[in-house]
């Protein structure tokens, strides 16, 4: 059934084939034909937009136009059916990381956390990563990635992991992380993006790492603004660290 929706529309003339938006489409809907970004199909476009901020030259944009439904099951079925055929693929020039492939990594088991004895283990450099799943970028994860329902969300600054000297340990530990710039980043794609994470996923907690800057004060006003629109509460804990790593302040909302 098509209904009037956002979706991605593409500019043959000022598109290059240069296949940058491929990897940054999380449900497979971008293939380069002839040279060419291509729409598979309309029902596996989710209108979101995170590939519009890896075209060069502007060939890509989001409008408004009768689409087939976004369908995340068609999306699912046409993700393994590309990741089991043996059929050759076009390549895209630039091989960039294949974002749709989610990953979940296993995690320790409470004896071999209670176990570790976490400071000396990382500074020595013999720890293990709390990271639990990839990608990690705010454009990458699809609303729809199986380690986000019930997560305890951790909403980091990109600055954020740099600057806190102690950034798994403190922050990342027991939470699923998406990290982006907003100053940088497309402010509006962010707020649809959690809008529909906080709308469908029963998200149990979020928690917003962001730098003592102004411009890293902006994701505040993004997260609030989904909240609002998914029309569901979260409990939110907001920390602001200095560029040294050295939290400033800690507050909820």
């Amino acid at each position: 059934m098509k209904t009037v929706r956002k979706i991605i529309e593409i500019d043959e003339e000022l598109c290059d084939g240069c296949g940058l938006c491929v990897p940054d489409c999380a449900e497979g809907s971008l293939v380069i034909v002839d040279g060419k970004a291509k729409m598979v199909s309309d029902n596996l476009c989710d209108g979101l937009g995170a590939c519009l901020g890896s075209c060069p030259t502007g060939a890509l944009k989001i409008i408004e136009r009768p689409a087939e439904d976004f369908d995340e099951e068609a999306v699912e079925n046409y993700l393994a059916k590309q990741q089991n055929s043996t059929a050759p693929q076009a390549k895209p020039k630039h091989s960039g990381c294949p974002s749709a492939q989610l990953k979940t990594f296993s995690p320790k088991t409470p004896c071999q956390t209670a176990n570790t004895p976490k400071p000396l283990a990382m500074a020595a450099g013999n720890g293990t990563s709390s990271l639990t799943h990839w990608p990690v970028q705010i454009r990458l994860v699809p609303p729809t990635a199986p380690f986000l329902q019930g997560a305890d969300l951790l909403i980091a600054a990109d600055c954020s992991a740099v600057s806190a000297p102690n950034f798994q340990l403190d922050y990342l530990n027991g939470k699923v992380v998406m990290m982006g710039c907003p100053k940088f980043d497309d402010a509006d794609s962010y707020v649809e993006r959690f809008s529909e994470i906080i709308a469908n996923c029963n998200l149990n907690s979020i928690t917003i790492l962001i730098m003592e800057v102004p411009c890293c004060s902006s994701m505040n006003g993004i997260i609030e603004q989904a909240i609002n629109k998914a029309g569901k509460s979260v409990p939110v804990e907001q920390i602001t660290i200095s560029a040294q790593g050295v939290e400033v302040s800690r507050k909820t909302w």
